[in-house]
């Protein structure tokens, strides 16, 4: 029985037939996107889950049933270098997950269309296409595959091109206020992969189990802790966090455990330790990862007995304490390279909760931004500013390595620097700049010279490339026409091509 008879005898054999298949989307071009996420929401009153890069739906799909089946569409290249498309195919497959692929890409080939096909690909489009011609394959798909019928789906919309106007989509981001059902304990977040974690987070609050919170710097890990701890019934009781990062290796022992008169130079008196001051209430081991091996045998000691011993000591103490750790790191390769205790991280590792990048959360930057203006302006009693269409279009393309604590720092930078203007490409730091997306069709702009400067050879080959790609999108790759829009030779066109490695048939 091979995969699509099985998907087909699954939904045949199903009592919910009428139940639409849902949609896994993949697309590094945002606005391109969301533009497909919600045409076929509302055209076809499907769930799409929308991700920028194959890391991103790989992720989603391992934490589903591999018997759940859906529908994948991805881009088959991607900007940031890593799994393409067809291998993104591949991994799914391998981890036994069914799914129906269906393929796009502004870069076709005859040899990228064999290895889809190949690959058991449903259809291959090559971009610009009508959004409806997704739509039908999308219904042919699970009318052929899935066991559907037509008329399960209800059709809402007119047809519309891939070229939408941008004003459109980019309304559907416009920066609003946070409402009360997008803030959760002082985070703020209206994407399911933040409100998975806020349902996580009420469930494991009630427990005094040990939380292990893992996400890059700057997700906010320790707001996390903070709102485990306030809905738990150790609220009336102290949270004391611990940065096991920033205090040395010699001194982090007495820190957490504390010590006795005289136990070494300068311990002129007794003091309680960290786990002593927060007895009855919870202790956050922020950046657990960074803690010595030696200090870590005797963290899992407390674990084990719920005492502690101080520093010079010879008696134990016992403690009631719900810890919380949080790492950046990845304990489980630390593990294999020697460097964390494998006993330890499967005690820490009792509640996982993992926080998801900015870049994995894009539709949250709008809200974030108008909370941390509205909280800047109020300080500084400066006027509001706003932010273009381009600005903003800029922000939620570029990758935030920092994550919400670089868009922060970012807000109270321009609050402080432009506060009462309206913020335009060219008022933004010259990396925004440099990641502009390549859709974007305005590059007056770049003209206004950045005051940290700005890489001209780059952002004029950013530009060229910005507008070939345009003229040839505009003219369905025909190298005469777009020559024309460009008034260039066909040639010169050909040629620079060719130099910049634009293969657009």
């Amino acid at each position: 029985m091979n995969e699509f008879q099985f998907l087909h005898d699954t939904y045949e054999n199903s009592e919910d037939t009428a139940s639409l298949p849902e949609i896994f989307l993949v697309e590094d071009d945002l606005i391109f996107g969301k533009t497909l996420k919600k045409f076929l929401q509302k055209k076809l009153g499907l769930e799409v889950n929308y991700f920028s890069g194959p890391s991103a739906a790989i992720t989603a799909v391992n934490e589903r049933s591999s018997n759940d089946q859906f529908i994948l569409i991805t881009d088959i290249s991607f900007d940031d270098g890593g799994a393409d498309g067809l291998l993104l195919i591949d991994l799914l497959k391998e981890r036994g997950h069914k799914f129906i692929p269906i393929v796009m890409t502004g870069f076709a080939s005859i040899e990228t269309a064999i290895a889809a096909t190949k690959k058991g690909v449903f259809h291959y489009l090559t971009k610009p296409f009508e959004l409806d011609v997704l739509s039908e394959l999308i219904i042919k798909a699970a009318v052929s595959k899935l066991g559907f019928k037509e008329t399960d789906f209800k059709t809402r919309t007119p047809k519309v091109a891939v070229e939408s106007n941008k004003k459109s989509v980019l309304n559907s981001y416009k920066i609003e206020a946070p409402t009360e059902d997008d803030i959760f304990c002082g985070m703020i977040g209206r994407s399911p992969q933040m409100k998975k974690v806020f349902e996580r987070i009420e469930k494991v609050a009630a427990s005094g189990s040990t939380v292990f919170i893992n996400g890059p710097s700057g997700t906010g890990k320790e707001l996390i802790a903070s709102a485990i701890h306030s809905l738990s019934p150790r609220v009336d009781n102290p949270m004391i966090s611990v940065n096991c990062g920033a205090i040395p290796g010699e001194l982090l022992e007495s820190e957490l455990f504390g010590h006795e008169k005289g136990a070494f130079t300068g311990a002129i008196s007794s003091r309680k330790g960290r786990f002593e001051l927060a007895n009855n209430g919870s202790i956050f081991l922020d950046e657990i990862g960074d803690m010595p091996l030696l200090l870590q045998v005797k963290l899992l000691r407390v674990l084990q007995g719920r005492v502690i011993e101080r520093v010079g000591s010879t008696t134990t103490t016992p403690v009631d304490v719900r810890i919380i750790t949080a790492t950046h790191r990845d304990l489980e390769k630390h593990v294999e390279e020697g460097n964390f205790r494998e006993d330890l991280y499967y005690r820490l590792n009792v509640i996982p909760i993992k926080v998801p990048s900015l870049c994995e959360r894009r539709e949250d930057i709008p809200l974030l931004i108008s909370y941390f203006l509205s909280r800047f302006v109020s300080a500084d009693g400066r006027n509001s500013i706003e932010f273009d269409d381009e600005s903003l279009e800029l922000l939620l393309a570029y990758d935030w390595p920092g994550n919400v604590r670089e868009l922060e720092n970012l807000m109270e930078r321009l609050v402080i620097l432009r506060g009462g203007s309206v913020i335009r490409p060219s008022d933004l730091p010259v990396k925004f700049l440099e990641r502009a997306p390549m859709h974007l069709n305005s590059y007056d702009s770049l003209i206004s010279l950045p005051e940290t400067g700005i890489d001209l050879k780059k952002a004029l080959s950013n530009i060229e490339d910005s507008l070939i790609h345009q003229a040839l999108a505009k003219t369905s790759g025909n190298k005469n026409q777009a020559s024309k829009l460009l008034s260039m030779n066909r040639t010169t066109l050909i040629e620079k091509m060719k130099k910049k490695q634009i293969d657009f048939q």
